[in-house]
């Protein structure tokens, strides 16, 4: 591929982040939140949403040190006075306070951690987000709606958890204003209530965070009481259980979300904004819960993804083996 091709490629994909995901108006205040190993993706943002009309602001922070660490008082407050915000940033700043204000405050926020030139010109970014937003506003209803939930899948996993009262979220990768919305990993997502989870878990797709990345062995996690009591397994498992004793927060070990992949286009590659995206499969978040819905703030917030999960809602079947029950929009999903 040539750099013209690139560049036009990259180009292409921020025009549907500033178009389709987020819809840029002229006069708009876009604030684009960046650090230095993402800058030419900032750029083209701010190129695409120029483009557009709009005033775009490129805000460029130190790298966070972990994973939902607060940005800066400056960008913090830029975030909160933007109508739209972008983030390709290293370290994700999704499940922080500054977050959870701006979007209180009325922002559209495209959420864009870990993001890469590869990502911004990949397939997953242009699946139809239209034709899918009802598959996804669909399973996040079934999600509100149920009490009691049950996942299982062929690795191990057998979790139970409580859902009752809790407002599923689903992030079909449109934003309007107050919401926000990772891209392109249209996802279904859904906070249980806290202490309810137990079982185990068993992460045999990706842990996104921390370099780790698919996974070359399962990552077994026992659950009591909503929160992980032991990690056992190999290298990439020592990486995640080091991360978070080193953290000595007891909430890290939260579980604070179960989250399904609705884009039929993502791929298993290692990348947060991909991986939890991909079709059929389930995520556990662990930690910070607050931006979702839930009421706890951890020191992190990290995903554990599994293949081939079987979803039960109160006795009825959502998810078989990684196939989303075929009442919800088959055809929609190709």
């Amino acid at each position: 591929m040539t750099a013209e091709t690139k560049q036009a490629r990259m180009l292409a994909g921020a025009r549907i982040l500033v178009t389709t995901c987020t819809n840029v108006q002229p006069g708009e205040q876009v604030l684009i939140v960046a650090d230095r190993g993402t800058l030419s993706i900032a750029e083209v943002l701010a190129q695409a949403a120029g483009e557009r009309g709009a005033e775009a602001t490129l805000a460029v922070m130190p790298q966070r040190a972990a994973d939902s660490q607060e940005p800066p008082p400056t960008v913090a407050a830029a975030m909160k006075a933007a109508d739209v915000i972008f983030t390709p940033v290293s370290r994700s700043i999704t499940h922080t306070a500054a977050m959870k204000l701006a979007v209180a405050a009325g922002a559209r926020a495209a959420v864009l951690t870990a993001y890469t030139e590869d990502l911004l010109m990949s397939e997953a970014l242009r699946v139809d987000f239209a034709a899918l937003a009802p598959v996804c506003k669909e399973v996040a209803r079934r999600l509100t709606a149920a009490r009691k939930a049950h996942l299982t899948t062929p690795a191990g996993t057998d979790l139970r958890m409580d859902l009752t009262g809790r407002k599923a979220n689903g992030l079909t990768c449109i934003v309007a204003k107050g919401e926000f919305s990772p891209v392109p990993n249209i996802e279904a997502n859904i906070v249980p209530l806290e202490g309810s989870p137990e079982g185990v878990i068993i992460a045999d797709a990706s842990v996104p965070y921390l370099g780790i990345g698919v996974l070359r062995e399962p990552v077994r996690l026992r659950v009591q009481g909503g929160r992980i009591v032991s990690v056992e397994g190999g290298q990439q498992a020592q990486v995640l259980r080091q991360a978070w004793e080193s953290q000595k927060d007891p909430n890290a070990y939260n579980i604070a979300e179960l989250g399904i992949g609705l884009n039929p286009k993502a791929r298993m590659t290692g990348v947060m904004l991909e991986d939890e995206g991909v079709y059929g499969s389930v995520h556990i978040g662990t930690g910070t819960s607050i931006t979702l819905g839930g009421t706890v703030k951890a020191s992190s917030h990290y995903d554990l993804l599994l293949w081939k999960p079987t979803l039960v809602l109160d006795g009825v079947l959502l998810l078989k083996d990684g196939v989303v029950a075929d009442d919800i929009a088959p055809t929609a999903l190709g």
